[in-house]
């Protein structure tokens, strides 16, 4: 399996069953029908109906800067990356 140097998708779970905790948060750029670059944020309890925050950024760039760095606190807040097969 190759590993993107800049993913333009980054599916994370925090599972701690001792806190009955399973969660998840996805993080994904899209473009609309008007060709505008779109970060889709979509998180909640693992089985449930989720919650979604869809941000426009000016240019392809910065959008994949706010997807590192909205990441990169997921993960220091303990959330793991899920790789698909």
């Amino acid at each position: 399996m190759q590993l993107l140097l800049f993913p333009e998708r980054v599916t994370l779970t925090r599972i701690r069953p001792a806190l009955n905790e399973r969660r998840y948060y996805q993080i994904e750029i899209q473009s609309d029908l008007f060709g505008t670059v779109v970060l889709a944020r979509r998180w909640g309890r693992i089985g449930r109906t989720c919650r979604i925050r869809l941000e426009s950024y000016p240019d392809f760039g910065s959008a994949l800067d706010a997807l590192a760095s909205l990441a990169r606190r997921k993960r220091l807040r303990g959330y793991m990356d899920q790789h698909s097969a």
